[in-house]
């Protein structure tokens, strides 16, 4: 046997014998295979054609379209990782089962869990690859692609949201010995430049019996008092027969009310443009309002970064357990398999966000369900083949 001229990090690990350097090698071509073949199948089913689309519409030059088309390459280019990692295992094990090598080592004692150890360790790697790329980079490009579109639409995109500002903050109370979740105020702004807020409209039930509704032209957040600054507006007081109890009118009147609202507003940013630690940031933000729903769908994605990763793991495992079965399996079968295992994972994965969203998971069985079923997959065929 005669080892490919193709260097990975993996080979300056101490230890790893020759049967190891000999796998990883063999690895390492359809796994960079797999990136640019699934990178640009994602990029042109995902992008390309709505890109083309927009760029006929609006008449966006073709520099422009190229620009925002490789920025949204990295987003792909993380997904890829995964899939690769699944095509390059099975496919390879495949190959050295159909030339009898795999049958040669296991003659010579080597168990099935040894031979799957060089495309776990590939595996491992990619996930950290993976890992960082996705926090570092996939974040900044998607807003800069969303930026770089929305300047060119005349439509630029500020680092805050601009219009229809909503804040609902809710309270816990008991209701005869049941706790429940009410809604206690309702923040609404028509219109955000990044310091002002402009037509506010304020519903208030923070007080028992006291219900307010205040409406004002504009409202700036007081940072030395802590309080909002409002302007040229009026206080509606609310008997509790849902009558007018009295009304006032201001030119300024200052409020303690959250500065939540404008927190949100700033941080204009969709999930798929924050990393980790933003997303943490916003959580703390949706806490604070009481918003289940929020803070669940948040939360959701949250462990979705963390577990997309981890499927290089899974996807190696399982293409490493499929190819060392007894069954022959030539390029054409892999990549039928491979297409398979992909959609059931990614069905898995809309499957557990719909059940997490509707409160039936908990957030983080939500964002993991793929990687486990997978898992406990991989593991029960690789046991089988090991018999």
């Amino acid at each position: 046997m005669t080892v490919a001229k193709y260097k990975s990090p993996l080979l300056l690990i101490p230890g790893l014998s020759v049967m190891d350097r000999y796998i990883i090698t063999e690895l390492i071509p359809p796994f960079l295979f797999g990136m640019g073949m699934f990178s640009a199948v994602g990029v042109t089913i995902g992008s390309l054609f709505d890109l083309m689309r927009r760029a006929v519409d609006e008449g966006l030059p073709a520099t422009l379209v190229l620009k925002v088309l490789v920025l949204s390459l990295p987003q792909f280019i993380a997904y890829a990782f995964p899939t690769s990692i699944l095509l390059a295992t099975l496919l390879t094990y495949s190959r050295l089962s159909s030339d009898s090598e795999l049958t040669a080592l296991r003659s010579c004692g080597v168990s099935i869990y040894r031979l799957v150890l060089p495309g776990i360790l590939l595996s491992l790697l990619v996930t950290g690859l993976t890992f960082l790329f996705n926090e570092q980079i996939v974040p900044a490009a998607n807003y800069q692609a969303t930026v770089t579109m929305e300047r060119a639409l005349n439509e630029e995109k500020p680092p805050f949201k601009e219009r229809n500002i909503f804040y609902r903050e809710y309270d816990s109370v008991d209701q005869e010995g049941n706790k429940e979740t009410i809604l206690k105020r309702l923040f609404y702004a028509q219109q955000f430049d990044g310091e002002r807020m402009r037509g506010l409209t304020i519903l208030d039930w923070s007080q028992q019996g006291l219900n307010q509704i205040v409406t004002a032209e504009s409202a700036v957040w007081n940072f030395t008092q802590s309080t909002w600054d409002f302007f040229n507006g009026t206080i509606y007081l609310i008997a509790p027969d849902a009558s007018y109890r009295n009304i006032l009118r201001f030119t300024h009147q200052q409020l303690q009310l959250p500065r939540t609202p404008l927190d949100l507003a700033n941080k204009g940013r969709d999930y798929d443009e924050m990393n980790i630690a933003e997303s943490r940031e916003r959580l703390k933000l949706e806490r604070a309002s009481g918003d289940e729903d929020d803070v669940r769908k948040i939360l959701i994605r949250i462990h979705q970064r963390i577990a997309l990763p981890f499927a290089c793991l899974v996807f190696g495992l399982v293409g490493s357990a499929l190819g060392n079965s007894p069954q022959r399996t030539n390029k054409a079968t892999g990549f039928g398999v491979s297409v398979l295992v992909i959609f059931i994972y990614y069905m898995l994965m809309a499957v557990g966000d719909a059940l997490g969203l509707s409160n039936y998971l908990p957030p983080i069985v939500a964002a993991w369900l793929p990687n486990l079923l997978c898992l406990s997959v991989g593991g029960f065929l690789l046991v089988k083949t090991a018999q």
